[in-house]
């Protein structure tokens, strides 16, 4: 009687290349390693890890102009392509998108956190909105009050 044959099991080559690629994106993009962005970010970013204005704008429904007024930087900043791949424009959009996407689950969707993100006066931080504060370049205590929410602090 002959052994059976042993069965090669079959390898998938297409998952680990397309985890690299991921990994590029992000490590391109500014994330660091084993981080994920959030979901609405990574949404709106393409291949080359930029956060697509056109996408953003189309999915807020607003117009370049006013996305440009929402994160403190001039119209040209989101209609020139140098200044568009600049580090500046791209590290407000993607402040910007991270806290929207973090208050997203609270508020009801993204338009709910987007008009949050816009209009609501944070007492802890004297009233200012947390758009006025990302242009300010505070994104960080914004992040920071966000987390403190999320694990139970008082507002």
């Amino acid at each position: 009687m002959a052994a059976p044959k042993s069965r090669a099991t079959p390898t998938r080559t297409a998952a680990p290349t397309r985890r690299r690629s991921q990994a590029k994106v992000q490590a391109i993009a500014g994330f660091p390693a084993g981080l994920e962005p959030a979901p609405l970010v990574a949404n709106l970013m393409n291949p080359q890890g930029f956060v697509t204005v056109e996408k953003v704008a189309a999915t807020f429904g607003m117009s370049k102009g006013q996305l440009a007024e929402t994160i403190g930087l001039s119209r040209e900043a989101l209609y020139k392509l140098a200044r568009l791949e600049a580090p500046k424009t791209q590290s407000r959009l993607k402040e910007m998108l991270e806290i929207v996407s973090r208050v997203s689950g609270w508020a009801g969707g993204k338009e709910q956190a987007m008009a949050w993100y816009r209009a609501q006066p944070i007492a802890a931080f004297g009233g200012r909105t947390a758009e006025s504060l990302v242009k300010d370049g505070q994104a960080g205590a914004v992040r920071d009050y966000l987390d403190h929410i999320a694990q139970g602090g008082f507002a």
